[in-house]
C-alpha cells in the first residue's frame, strides 16, 4: 500500500513538472511574440515589407494557441504607439487576407476597446482607436461605407442638445484628426458621402461659440502669427488637404506594397457603435489654441517649414507631442528620440522641436508635465546637437522677448522660470547688451519687468555677487537687492521704537534656550497701541506690538538659513498660536514677515508656506494681506502671485484630501454592511472586519469637516475675486476722475492676473461660478473685468 502511494506521488510530481514546463514554454513564446510585435518597424537589416510578411506568417501559425494575446497586443500597440498605426494596420490586413475569421475577431476587439475608452473617458486612447479603425479601410479589412457610417454617428453627437460644448468639440476633433489617414480612400470610393460629412462639420464649426479663445491665447495679438483655436486650425488644414486631393507626404503607408494581396481579402463591416450619453460627472479635454512661433522666413536655408495650414504641420506636431508624452520621464531618451524623428531630412527639425516644446510649456491652463521637464529636455537637446540647437533656442528666446508685450501672464511666468533655469545650466552666459534699450522704458513695461524677474529667479539659483557681475552696468537697476533681513530693532534710531527693549530681552532669552512660556513672559508688559482710545478697547483681540517684536526678532535670529527659520517656527509654534488667534492678528504676522524679508522674495514665499502648513495663518488671511493697500505697488512682481497660488493650492489639496478620505470611509462602510450577513463559522474574521469598519458617527464627522473645508474654500475664492474687483474698479474710477488712460501696464498686468487665477484653478472655481455670478460678477461691472469671467465660464460650457 505504501509503495503504491509513493508511486502515485511520484506520478503526480511528474505530471505537475510537465505542466509547469508547458506553462513556462508558453510564456516564453508569448514574450517572444510580444517583443516581435512591439519592435516591428524599428531599424533593421531587412526591409519593413519583408519583416511584416515574416511576422504575419509567425502570428498566423500561433493564432490557434495565442489568439487573445495577439488581439490584445496589436490593439495596445496601436494605441500606445499611434505613429506606427499604419504598420499595425498592414499587419492586421495581412492576417485578415490569410484568416478571415481572425479579421472579424480583430474588428470586434478594437470596436469593444473603442467603446470602453469612450465610456471611461480615455479620450486620447479612443481617438487612436478610431484612427486605427479608419486605417483598416486602407488595408481592405473594413468597408469604406461602414467607416463613414461610424464617422457620421460621431459627428451627430456634436449636434446633441443640452451637453457641454467640450464634448461636442471632441467628437468633431476626433473625426477631423482621423481624415488625413483615410481621406484619400473615402474620396475615391465614397466622395458624395464624404462631402456630406464635411458640410455637417462646417455647419457645426460656424455655429460654435469661441468665447473661451482669448483666455487660452499665448499672445493677445495675432501678428505676426495668428493664434488659432485648435478646431479652426485643423479644419483649415483639412480643407487644404481636400484641395490637394487628399494627398499628403508624411504618413508612411506600408500596405501599398501589399496591395495585390490585400485587395483579394474579404472585407468586414463595423457593428453599430453608439457613443455613451453624457453624464454630469464626465470631464472632456479642454479646448486649446495652436501655438505658432516660427514660419519659413525664420528658418535658414535648407528644408522648408510646412505652412501653418498644411496637414504636414499637424502631423509633424502631433508626432513630436507623442514622443514627448512617451519619453518625458527620461530626458536624455526623450531628446534622442526627438532628434531621431523619421522625416528629419524633409523639415527644419530643430525649429519644429523647439516650437513643440514651447507649445507644451505655454499650454493653458497648465502644461501637461512639470515645467522643469521641458527645461531639462531642452538642455539635453543642446548637448546632443551643439552645432545647431543652442542657436535655434537663442533665436526662439529673442522672438519670445520681442513679443513679450502681448504675452499671457501665466506664460510670462513660465518663460521667466525656464530662462533663468536654462542660464543657470550654461554659466549665465547671455548677450545682455542686446537688451540695454529696455532701461529707457517704463519699469512696469513687460520687457524690463521680464529682465527684473529673470535676475530675481537667477538669484535663487546662484548668489548675489554672481548676478551682479554678470549684468551690464546699463541694466544694474534690475539686479535684485542683496537678500538680507531688515531688522528694525537693530537699525539706527531703533532706541525710540516702543518695542526695542523687549526685543533685546527676547534675543537674550532665545539665545539662552528659553521655553515658549518664558518668551511670552518677555512680551507680557508690552502696551497695546490699539487700546489707546477707550472706544476701541472692546474690539482689540490682539496686540500688534507683541506680534511685531516677537515675529521680527525670532525670524531675524533664524535668518541664517531656511532650516534655522523653520526650527525657530517649530520651537515657538505655541507662541505664534497664542498671539495670532484672529485673522487680523495673522495678517499682522504676515506684514512683519514681509517687513523683515522684503529683499528676499524666496524667503517670504517659503515662510508663508511653512506658516500655512503649521496652521499659524489661515489661507483667507494670506489672501487678505496680499490684496491690502500696502501690497498694491508690488502687483507686477511675480513672487506675490506665487504666494497667492501656493495658498489656493494648499486649500484645494486640503479639500481634495478630505473628499478622498470620506469616499474611502463610505466605501469601507458599504463593504462592511454588505458582508455583515456572514455565517457563525467566520465570526473571527467578521470581528476583525467590524474593528476595521468606520463607525457611522466617524463618517458623519468627516462629512462635517469636508463641509467646513468647502465653506473655507468658497470664502477664499470670494475674498480673492472681491479684492480683484475692488482694486481694478478703484483704478478705473481714479483714471476717469483724473481724465487719464486707465490701460496702464499695472492695470493690464493685474487684469491678466485675475484671468490667471480663473484659469489655473478652473476645476475648483467652476463649483462656485453661479455664486460668483450672483454676488460679484454682476452686469454693472466694467466690461473688461466681466469679460474675463465670461471667458472662464465658456471654457467648459
Amino acid at each position: 500500500m505504501n509503495r503504491r502511494r509513493a508511486h502515485e506521488e511520484e506520478d503526480g510530481y511528474e505530471r505537475l513538472h510537465r505542466k509547469r514546463r508547458r506553462v513556462s514554454e508558453n510564456q516564453e513564446i508569448e514574450d517572444r511574440l510580444e517583443s516581435l510585435i512591439l519592435r516591428v518597424g524599428e531599424k533593421s537589416s531587412s526591409s519593413l515589407e519583408s519583416n511584416l510578411e515574416g511576422l504575419a506568417s509567425v502570428l498566423e501559425a500561433d493564432l490557434s494557441t495565442f489568439r487573445v494575446k495577439i488581439l490584445r497586443i496589436l490593439t495596445e500597440c496601436a494605441i500606445r504607439m499611434p505613429e506606427k498605426c499604419t504598420i499595425y494596420a498592414t499587419l492586421v490586413g495581412l492576417l485578415n487576407a490569410k484568416n478571415y475569421n481572425f479579421g472579424g475577431e480583430f474588428v470586434d476587439y478594437i470596436v469593444k476597446t473603442f467603446k470602453e475608452n469612450l465610456k471611461t473617458g480615455k479620450w486620447n486612447a479612443a481617438r487612436y482607436c478610431l484612427r486605427f479603425i479608419a486605417d483598416l479601410v486602407n488595408c481592405h479589412v473594413l468597408a469604406a461605407s461602414s467607416l463613414l457610417t461610424l464617422l457620421e454617428t460621431l459627428v451627430d453627437c456634436a449636434n446633441e442638445d443640452g451637453v457641454p460644448q467640450v464634448r461636442r468639440d471632441w467628437f468633431v476633433f476626433a473625426v477631423l484628426a482621423t481624415l488625413p489617414w483615410v481621406g484619400r480612400e473615402l474620396y475615391e470610393k465614397k466622395e458624395s458621402q464624404l462631402d456630406h460629412l464635411l458640410v455637417t462639420i462646417e455647419v457645426f464649426l460656424n455655429k460654435r461659440s469661441k468665447k473661451h479663445w482669448p483666455a487660452l491665447k499665448v499672445w493677445s495679438a495675432d501678428s505676426p502669427h495668428l493664434q488659432e483655436e485648435y478646431l479652426d486650425c485643423l479644419w483649415a488644414q483639412i480643407k487644404k488637404l481636400r484641395q490637394d486631393n487628399w494627398s499628403e507626404k508624411h504618413i508612411p503607408r506600408p500596405y501599398l506594397a501589399f496591395d495585390s494581396i490585400l485587395c483579394e481579402a474579404l472585407q468586414h463591416t463595423l457593428p453599430t457603435i453608439q457613443p455613451p450619453p453624457h453624464n454630469d460627472g464626465d470631464t472632456y479635454p479642454m479646448p486649446r489654441v495652436i501655438f505658432r512661433m516660427f514660419d519659413y522666413t525664420d528658418c535658414p536655408d535648407g528644408p522648408v517649414l510646412p505652412g501653418a495650414h498644411s496637414i504636414e504641420r499637424f502631423l509633424i506636431e502631433e508626432h513630436l507631442h507623442n514622443i514627448v508624452e512617451a519619453y518625458h520621464l527620461e530626458r536624455k531618451e526623450c531628446a534622442a528620440q526627438l532628434l531621431c524623428f523619421p522625416y528629419k531630412s524633409k523639415i527644419p527639425l530643430e525649429y519644429c522641436i523647439v516650437e513643440v516644446i514651447f507649445a507644451e510649456l505655454f499650454n493653458l491652463p497648465r502644461p501637461r508635465y512639470l515645467e522643469i521637464c521641458y527645461g531639462s529636455i531642452l538642455i539635453e537637446l543642446c548637448k546632443l546637437q551643439p552645432s545647431t540647437m543652442p542657436q535655434v533656442l537663442a533665436q526662439a528666446t529673442e522672438i519670445l522677448f520681442m513679443r513679450i508685450d502681448t504675452m499671457n501672464i501665466a506664460c510670462f511666468d513660465r518663460l521667466v522660470n525656464w530662462f533663468s533655469y536654462h542660464l543657470s545650466n550654461f554659466q549665465y552666459r547671455w548677450s545682455w547688451e542686446d537688451w540695454e534699450g529696455c532701461a529707457q522704458l517704463d519699469p512696469e513695461h513687460p520687457k524690463p519687468r521680464f529682465i527684473r524677474e529673470v535676475l530675481g529667479k537667477c538669484l535663487r539659483l546662484s548668489y548675489h555677487q554672481r548676478i551682479k557681475d554678470m549684468t551690464p552696468e546699463s541694466l544694474a537697476a534690475y539686479v535684485p537687492l542683496k537678500p538680507e533681513p531688515i531688522y528694525k530693532y537693530a537699525m539706527e534710531g531703533a532706541a525710540s521704537l516702543p518695542g526695542t527693549e523687549a526685543a533685546h530681552q527676547l534675543v537674550v532669552c532665545v539665545r539662552n534656550k528659553c521655553t515658549p512660556e518664558e518668551a511670552l513672559n518677555v512680551l507680557r508688559e508690552l502696551p497695546n497701541p490699539l487700546r489707546e482710545g477707550e472706544a476701541n478697547a472692546a474690539h482689540t483681540a490682539y496686540n500688534p506690538l507683541k506680534i511685531d517684536v516677537f515675529v521680527q526678532t525670532l525670524l531675524n535670529l533664524g535668518s541664517k538659513s531656511i532650516s534655522h527659520s523653520f526650527a525657530a517656527i517649530s520651537k515657538f509654534h505655541y507662541v505664534f498660536k497664542i498671539l495670532a488667534e484672529s485673522e487680523e492678528a495673522q495678517i499682522c504676522v504676515l506684514r512683519n514677515v514681509w517687513e523683515l524679508w522684503q529683499r528676499h522674495s524666496q524667503m517670504v514665499c517659503v515662510l508663508v508656506d511653512k506658516m500655512l502648513k503649521t496652521q499659524i495663518v489661515e489661507c483667507s488671511a494670506v489672501a487678505t494681506w496680499l490684496f491690502s493697500k500696502e501690497m498694491a505697488p508690488y502687483f507686477t512682481h511675480g513672487y506675490l502671485w506665487e504666494i497667492l497660488h501656493l495658498t489656493i493650492d494648499k486649500m484645494n489639496k486640503h479639500v481634495s484630501k478630505l473628499s478622498k478620505e470620506l469616499q474611502e470611509a463610505r466605501e469601507a462602510l458599504a463593504r462592511a454592511d454588505s458582508s455583515s450577513s456572514e455565517s457563525e463559522d467566520e465570526s473571527g474574521s467578521k470581528k476583525k472586519k467590524d474593528q476595521d469598519k468606520p463607525t457611522e458617527e466617524a463618517v458623519e464627522r468627516m462629512e462635517e469637516r469636508l463641509e467646513m473645508a468647502h465653506t473655507d474654500q468658497k470664502r477664499l475664492f470670494l475674498i480673492v475675486f472681491q479684492r480683484f474687483i475692488m482694486i481694478l474698479s478703484e483704478h478705473l474710477v481714479r483714471a476717469d476722475t483724473d481724465a487719464r488712460d486707465p490701460h496702464t501696464h499695472w492695470y493690464r498686468a493685474t487684469l491678466a492676473r485675475l484671468r490667471q487665477v480663473f484659469l489655473l484653478h478652473h476645476e475648483q472655481v467652476q463649483k462656485y461660478s453661479s455664486t460668483l455670478e450672483t454676488l460679484l460678477f454682476t452686469q454693472d461691472l466694467d466690461p473688461h473685468i466681466l469679460d474675463v469671467f465670461h471667458q472662464f465660464v465658456a471654457l467648459t460650457a
